[in-house]
């Protein structure tokens, strides 16, 4: 069973070399393409101020995670959830950085066993020369992102899940052809279907059927119908 994991953050900043801090971090599980309801969720206390441009995108104030657990306080549960599968995400570089920064904070090694898949570059090969934002690829796909009214960790990777899956072709659940509901019908009724009560009426007019007839007669036997009804017979 394929064992994929989804995840998003939310941060301080743009810079995780320049102190930025997570503040928000969101994986969700997916077997064999679909959501399991395993998921690793938390608001995360930065131990640093959260700038009013960062409030302004996702809307997680100081107040907020000043209580909250710190990224020390979830990594081990964090790495043990995430394994070494596959990690999904858009512009993943960004939050790999993050959270491979804040990793080493705690004295732990970097994310290098895990493939991962960008779903950002996947769209980019996808829909080149296009936007490929996460909004941008809601509204190509029918996504319903209404949900998104600001930034957020956990919302954010639910929608990527939807995203990813169509990304990959789209979901299909059944892929074998068959028949919900088997039709029976009586010998008589087969019959009565293939028989038509009278035959339809000929569209030819009388003078058409005429140079048929001289056309036939003209070759002389050798129509390729006739050739096959002919041998047909003996």
């Amino acid at each position: 069973m394929l064992r994929e994991i989804v995840i998003d953050t939310e941060t301080t900043g743009l810079e995780a070399h320049a102190g930025d801090r997570i503040v928000e971090i969101a994986a969700l599980e997916l077997l064999n393409g679909v959501k399991s309801e395993n998921i690793f969720h938390y608001y995360i206390n930065p131990e640093r101020d959260i700038p009013d441009s960062a409030f302004r995108v996702h809307g997680i104030s100081n107040e907020m995670v000043s209580d909250k657990p710190r990224f020390l306080d979830v990594v081990d549960e964090f790495i043990s959830f995430i394994g070494n599968d596959p990690i999904v995400a858009h512009n993943a570089e960004f939050d790999l950085g993050f959270i491979n920064a804040e990793l080493r904070r705690v004295g732990r090694g970097a994310l290098e066993k895990n493939p991962i898949v960008d779903t950002l570059a996947l769209a980019r090969k996808k829909f080149p020369a296009q936007s490929n934002s996460l909004d941008a690829l809601c509204n190509r796909f029918g996504v319903d992102r209404s949900r998104r009214v600001k930034h957020g960790a956990l919302v954010d990777a639910e929608i990527l899940v939807e995203v990813y899956t169509e990304l990959c072709g789209g979901r299909q659940t059944v892929l074998t052809l068959r028949v919900d509901k088997k039709i029976t019908a009586s010998a008589t009724e087969l019959d009565l279907m293939r028989v038509r009560p009278s035959d339809l009426p000929s569209d030819l007019a009388e003078s058409e059927r005429d140079a048929h007839r001289t056309l036939i007669e003209g070759l002389g036997g050798q129509a390729l119908w006739e050739r096959y009804l002919g041998e047909r017979k003996v």
